[in-house]
């Protein structure tokens, strides 16, 4: 009763005052936009973002309440808008398992998949976090430069500047504890579109977002380019779930340095088009910093990731780039299409890969101990303040993970050269399993319990053999690791390879694919003392029990 009452005040008091303080410090003008910036929704109402352009949140707080649909396309045109959350401004979207919130379109009728993507735009958050952006395209970038002075800042990808020099549409500065708010249990779907504009978006962007910014339980279903792109910051991610992206499922670039456990990427396609614009292109694609030798460089660590490729036209499992260095454990890849582990060097996008400039070489990234830091354009800051993410092992790696199904001729000839596997079979002393294939019982030994995949269909000129319907829980190989991510008040300190325990499926309730009937949740009953349904009995549990004893009933 008492936390109901408080909730009440607090929200009679925040819709009172936000209108009278941005009157006082911003004019009354912008006050008179605060139709569109703030987002307080009643049970059963929905929001129509209209137009091409973008509803942007300066420095209003945005509260989107569980269990909303909101409809960010204009249902008149068709014409897609979007939702951006400028730096010194928040957003507040948390659903539940039982009442998402879904940012769609009117086409997506909620209860079955439909091939189709850039229906309306994306969610694009932009902080305050030390982001690498000296270069891009092999250009210089205004006046940044390669040194974290937290005054480099950049033009978010697919925002259009009302003025040279609008700060609305830039990302980056030079507070890693930059908080933007959060969002939870958010699906995302059938999204992508930008009118008039010749660059896509993703179906969650986030640049220069700080780590006080929490990010769990996202969903992205059907999206024309990345399904989330991070550009530098500390911003940490868990609960992830990635489908049918038309270009890398998850792509990280200009020095992230975060933390990311439990996702699923699921490799198809989102609409017939050319990979990178409708058909799926990397699972996952890292760049390092921008130009290669610039800091901070992404140096992150991801546990406990399902990776599924498309495995006749998909591309590769990990693309590595200009410096990066990430650490994945307790990870499942399979089906991939491609490789499991590719230099991509640079790709082409005018930096210049590893190596440069007396930076570490490609195979020196694999070999060389996490607390190893360059002094290539460091300045005057900090390695232990920059670099705090990695506390083990070595700056490149892939460890204690499953491998199956990867039939590409050469999956694992780069995987064999930085130690990942050995002949492209198992590497006992990295922990990694490469579970053996049965031509003739092709599901023997596979890691997930159960993957049934639709009839051959060319989409841009690929061929792709859609995921219809999965149990991601882990099997075989994927139920014991051999070790567990570090109990640090943000990793979970799972026993198990891959997203899922063996008896929990978390897409259940709050995704797409548990919508469309794509997924089975049939063993979803949790373990004695298993409170949070995480697989895990463990202090957050006890949290959970604990938390209403000394309440007044």
């Amino acid at each position: 009763m008492i936390s109901a009452l408080l909730n009440w005040w607090y929200r009679i008091c925040y819709t009172l005052w936000l209108p009278f303080y941005d009157l006082l410090v911003h004019g009354f003008a912008r006050s008179r936009r605060r139709a569109i910036q703030l987002l307080d929704l009643q049970p059963g109402e929905r929001v129509l973002i209209v137009g091409a352009g973008t509803a942007g949140l300066h420095t209003a707080a945005a509260l989107v309440d569980l269990g909303k649909k909101v409809y960010l396309v204009e249902k008149e045109s068709g014409v897609g808008g979007s939702l951006a959350v400028c730096r010194g401004a928040k957003i507040y979207a948390n659903g539940t398992k039982d009442a998402p919130i879904i940012m769609t379109s009117t086409n997506d009728n909620l209860t079955s998949w439909h091939e189709g993507c850039n229906e309306w735009g994306n969610l694009t958050i932009m902080g305050n976090a030390l982001i690498s952006a000296s270069h891009y395209g092999g250009q210089p970038v205004g006046s940044n430069t390669k040194l974290p002075t937290g005054l480099n800042e950049r033009q978010m990808e697919g925002l259009v500047a009302a003025y040279p020099g609008d700060p609305k549409v830039m990302y980056g500065g030079n507070n890693d504890d930059d908080d933007s708010g959060s969002i939870s249990y958010l699906s995302l779907r059938y999204g992508g579109k930008v009118v008039g504009l010749a660059n896509e978006l993703n179906g969650l962007s986030l640049g220069g977002v700080g780590r006080e910014t929490d990010i769990h339980h996202i969903d992205i279903m059907n999206n024309v380019d990345d399904g989330i792109e991070i550009w530098g910051g500390t911003v940490n991610l868990k609960y992830i779930n990635i489908w049918n992206i038309g270009d890398d499922s998850l792509d990280v670039d200009q020095g992230w340095r975060g933390k990311a456990q439990f996702g699923l990427i699921v490799q198809g396609y989102s609409t017939d088009a050319v990979q990178g614009s409708g058909v799926g292109d990397n699972c996952i694609e890292m760049d390092g910093a921008e130009d290669s030798d610039a800091q901070p460089v992404t140096t992150s660590t991801i546990y406990n990731f399902t990776v599924i490729g498309q495995p006749i036209d998909g591309d590769h499992g990990t693309a590595w780039r200009d410096n990066a260095r990430v650490q994945f454990r307790n990870c499942i890849f399979m089906d991939l299409g491609e490789v499991l582990v590719k230099n991509d060097h640079s790709d082409g996008d005018g930096a210049n890969g590893y190596g440069y400039n007396g930076t570490l070489s490609w195979a020196n990234t694999w070999t060389t101990d996490y607390t190893v830091t360059s002094p290539v354009n460091i300045g005057s800051a900090d390695p232990s303040v920059l670099y705090t993410v990695q506390t083990s092992g070595k700056l490149a790696e892939i460890t204690d993970s499953v491998f199956f199904r990867n039939l590409y001729a050469s999956a694992y000839t780069e995987s064999n050269t930085v130690g990942v596997t050995v002949s492209g079979g198992s590497n006992p002393a990295k922990n990694n399993v490469v579970a053996p294939y049965n031509s003739a019982s092709p599901n023997d030994n596979m890691p997930i319990q159960s993957l049934t995949r639709g009839a051959l269909v060319t989409k841009g000129g690929k061929k792709m053999l859609p995921v219809t319907h999965i149990n991601p829980c882990a099997a075989n190989a994927a139920v014991l690791s051999a070790a567990k991510a570090p109990d640090d008040g943000f990793f979970t300190p799972a026993p198990y390879r891959g997203a899922f325990s063996p008896y929990q499926n978390w897409l259940e309730g709050w995704t797409a694919v548990a919508a469309y009937g794509m997924t089975d949740t049939s063993m979803n009953s949790p373990a004695t003392g298993d409170i949070s349904g995480d697989g895990v009995v463990d202090i957050t549990d006890f949290m959970i029990l604990s938390q209403d004893w000394l309440q007044v009933k």
